[in-house]
């Protein structure tokens, strides 16, 4: 199983620093612009699971919605609600257990945060508990595929056949990140997809709509497969 909930808070000002440095995340290269397309206009509250230090929180501020982020890392909330931009309200909380009542939000944003998760299905349980009737689940994950394999050796980049090892066998990845000077680890599962759709289900989610995001630059090998999965659930009646 991934590493436990309180490791984030031992790579808050790793995390920090990643996520702070303008462009250099993969949120600005991927998700921003198409991710932001699936959430819905403003309308009542939205809540963020995991929101870190509050990078997609402060956007969706700026979009005029009345946000509240959960995170478990006090490390991070608190990176969050001291930024100079604002990020709205964040509340140091675990998203399987949350600390409101049932049916007071009208949208939940979960963004690269499930994958990290040892019980992301009780996080998806709970995104519904407290969803109201017309609501709807916006999230964003590591793609299945990228996280089942990795490229074999061949005499031109551009031409590495990508090797799935197991699709369905949910394990455990450290991934070591370093880029223009700064470092991070990344800690996540890979899960078939199925383990998704079956939680969305269960919990009593109908998928809306789904996009998966690759490399934009058809020279580049990670073109040839989706990195990075975007998915709206509606509540289902």
């Amino acid at each position: 199983m991934p590493m436990p909930l309180d490791s984030w808070d031992k790579r808050a000002d790793q995390w920090i620093a990643w996520a702070r440095e303008p462009g250099h995340d993969t949120y600005w290269r991927f998700h921003q612009d198409a991710f932001l397309r699936l959430v819905p206009q403003p309308k009542g509250l939205t809540l963020e699971f995991g929101c870190g230090e509050g990078r997609l929180l402060r956007d969706l501020v700026r979009g005029g919605h009345t946000a509240l982020g959960v995170e478990p890392s006090p490390g991070l909330a608190l990176a969050a609600t001291s930024h100079p931009e604002g990020a709205g309200e964040v509340v140091v909380a675990d998203a399987t257990s949350l600390p409101f009542p049932d049916g007071i939000v009208d949208c939940v944003i979960a963004f690269m945060s499930l994958q990290d998760m040892n019980d992301f299905e009780l996080a998806i349980a709970e995104a519904h508990r407290v969803l109201v009737s017309e609501g709807c689940l916006v999230l964003a994950i590591t793609h299945p595929l990228n996280t089942a394999g990795t490229f074999g050796p061949a005499p031109q980049e551009r031409n590495r056949p990508f090797l799935v090892h197991d699709w369905f066998e949910r394990r455990t990845l450290v991934r070591e990140a370093e880029r223009n000077g700064l470092s991070m680890t990344f800690v996540l599962e890979h899960r078939p997809l199925q383990a998704y759709t079956d939680a969305l289900f269960a919990a009593g989610f109908l998928i809306d709509q789904l996009q998966e995001v690759g490399e934009p630059d058809p020279q580049d090998k990670w073109s040839r497969i989706p990195l990075f999965l975007h998915m709206r659930a509606l509540v289902r009646q």
